[in-house]
């Protein structure tokens, strides 16, 4: 397999990331370090899945067949994987902390 992602693309990445991040740290509610634990899970979790599924899922496509494509990032496909990462996290941490309450 052949990685060609490059490090601007690994910038978009990142920085789409963060931003998912930072909305999932919004999105869950409670207190800051309950925030903070959001924060960093969605954001390392976009980062894989973003790499993943651009790298191995859509791999094969060529830059005519996926447009945009910033530097080998699929960036349509990576967006899409990672507002689905940050619907899950958001929901799981939100769920665990009903769960939480319920048992104090």
């Amino acid at each position: 397999m052949q990685w060609d992602l490059g490090l601007g693309g690994l910038a978009v990445l990142a920085s789409v990331s963060l931003g998912f991040g930072v909305a999932a740290g919004l999105l869950v509610g409670r207190d800051v370090v309950y925030r903070m634990w959001a924060l960093g899970i969605t954001t390392v979790a976009c980062f894989v899945f973003g790499i993943f599924t651009s790298e191995v899922l859509f791999g094969w496509a060529t830059e005519k067949d996926l447009q945009p494509n910033i530097d080998g990032l699929s960036r349509d496909e990576v967006l899409l994987s990672s507002v689905l990462v940050t619907v899950v996290v958001v929901l799981v941490m939100r769920y665990l902390a009903r769960r939480r309450a319920a048992r104090d």
